[in-house]
């Protein structure tokens, strides 16, 4: 990550990477406190916790804005033939990084912070007494400057407001190709809905274990699957939260999960849809640990991740043919309930749902389709805050037939919203189907992948999706990355081969 210190570029690009460098630590600072604030700080401490965040959030953001960085990012580009391939990718993020931040004051960056953090609080009290009405005036706050944000960004980037909010969280992502995407989906659900309830009908009725199943044991047995993964607890946590995350750094991941005595999948489900993000941003290029470029790239391949190893590997009958035995004796039980067969059909069990982190893999997208409706509406001011519950029952009555009895099961189920992260909902679906893409591709580049997962080993896999995925970072496009593992740019084809051939033809 050097470059010729004898070359104009040099001077300028290096003091743009310091400044990348120190930005990227103090992100690192705000992901820890935001961690504790979901896992450790009481109540009492909110206040105290948004001025924190949005302080550091001010800072990271002045970095950026100062205008030296808009000078050496001119000298840097007059003499890009000397930076080599990767620092020529950084420079690229370097520059989407500084529109973003330049677009928007920093008067208006802390009022987010500070606003979401407020948001955030009264969600919980909301959700738990489900009262929307609660939420609802600290919501309208996070809405209106969310689109202010989103006009400024607008102006900046020379594209529409959601599509400028869209790539905060994906890089380059067109709101009309991913409607389009999402919509043909919400076209060919129903069909494959009806169909795959009637071959499920056809099929004997899977035995529910019974309960209960104590916190203690389910812990341990979470730990066991994340560490099968490849966490290693001596750099990583496994906690509770109210809503599952992934977090920390590379050398300190933050999982996080939730229990109930009443069962004991959901827990094991999220701690290994949580361990494919963490094993994901601990397979990144170390040598650009702390620039753009050795990032993440976006929250699409993020979701990919999470959800190869979730849904495309660990509700696979290899899987249970280890994991049903393991969990057996994690809860010292046996008998018919307990078998791979019988945990595969549970775990693959499709059922139109109310939550979404719950949903099935077929009807799942049916929630993100919805969110998607409802939050551009919201940020082209076409749907008031207060409309919302309303708007989110008759959403659900479309697209599954079922209406929340409540707001708890309904609009205020998610913390996107209340943290201010409009445009996020959309990667969740599009991540599913580059998952469907890549775990297709890495089974046929190496035959031993499922087998070793019937094992318990995912070395194999990690092998493969370290070079093909986890190594790259920024370096390229979503696109060109999954064009590169896959042969194909971003679609849906992949998804819907996959979920007819798990559903249809077993």
């Amino acid at each position: 990550m050097t470059t010729d210190p004898g070359s104009n570029i040099s001077g300028a690009y290096r003091r743009l990477e310091e400044v990348f460098r120190r930005r990227a630590l103090i992100g690192e600072a705000e992901g820890v406190l935001g961690w504790d604030t979901s896992v450790n700080m009481p109540p009492g401490g909110a206040a105290a916790r948004a001025e924190q965040m949005a302080t550091l959030r001010t800072m990271a953001h002045e970095l950026v804005t100062d205008p030296q960085v808009g000078d050496l990012m001119d000298e840097a580009a007059a003499n890009a033939d000397q930076l080599d391939r990767w620092q020529s990718a950084n420079l690229r993020e370097i520059h989407r990084a500084w529109l973003h931040a330049t677009a928007v004051p920093a008067d208006l960056v802390a009022a987010r912070s500070h606003a979401g953090a407020a948001a955030e609080a009264a969600w919980r009290g909301a959700r738990a007494d489900s009262d929307f009405k609660a939420l609802q005036p600290f919501l309208e706050e996070v809405l209106a400057l969310t689109r202010e944000a989103g006009t400024a960004k607008a102006e900046m980037l020379g594209r529409p407001a959601y599509d400028a909010l869209m790539d905060e969280y994906e890089p380059d992502a067109d709101s009309a190709r991913v409607v389009s995407i999402l919509e043909d989906y919400a076209g060919f659900l129903p069909e494959l809905l009806d169909a795959v309830l009637a071959h499920q009908a056809r099929e004997p009725e899977p035995v529910m274990p019974t309960g209960p199943f104590p916190i203690p044991a389910q812990r341990i047995l979470c730990r066991h699957l994340a560490e099968t993964v490849g966490i290693d607890f001596d750099s990583a946590r496994l906690d509770e939260s109210l809503h599952p995350f992934s977090g920390g750094v590379p050398e300190d991941s933050r999982i996080t999960t939730r229990y109930h005595d009443g069962g004991f999948l959901d827990s094991m489900m999220a701690v290994l849809h949580e361990s494919g993000h963490a094993m994901y941003e601990r397979g990144l290029p170390k040598a650009w640990r702390y620039q753009p470029v050795g990032n993440a790239r976006g929250m699409v391949m993020h979701e990919s991740q999470s959800l190869l190893i979730e849904m495309q590997i660990c509700r696979s009958p290899e899987f249970f043919e280890w994991a049903a035995p393991v969990a057996g004796q994690a809860f010292a039980a046996e008998g018919p309930a307990w078998t791979a067969a019988n945990l595969y059909r549970l775990a693959t069990r499709v059922e139109p749902s109310l939550i979404r982190v719950e949903a099935d893999e077929v009807t799942y997208p049916a929630h993100i389709i919805l969110r998607t409706r409802l939050e551009r509406a919201m940020i082209a001011g076409d749907l008031a805050v207060a409309d919302l519950p309303g708007a989110w029952g008759d959403g659900m009555v479309e697209l599954l037939g079922i209406r929340p009895p409540d707001d708890r099961l309904g609009c205020l189920q998610d913390i996107h919203w209340p943290d201010g992260a409009f445009g996020y909902f959309p990667t969740y679906s599009l991540g599913a189907m580059a998952a469907a893409q890549l775990a297709a591709a890495a089974r046929t580049a190496d035959a031993l992948i499922m087998p070793s997962v019937a094992k318990g080993d995912f070395a194999p896999l990690m092998a493969w999706l370290r070079p093909n995925v986890h190594n790259k970072a920024s370096l390229i496009s979503t696109d060109e990355l999954l064009i590169e593992a896959t042969g194909k740019p971003l679609g849906a084809d992949a998804f819907k081969d996959h979920l007819r051939q798990r559903y249809l033809m077993t």
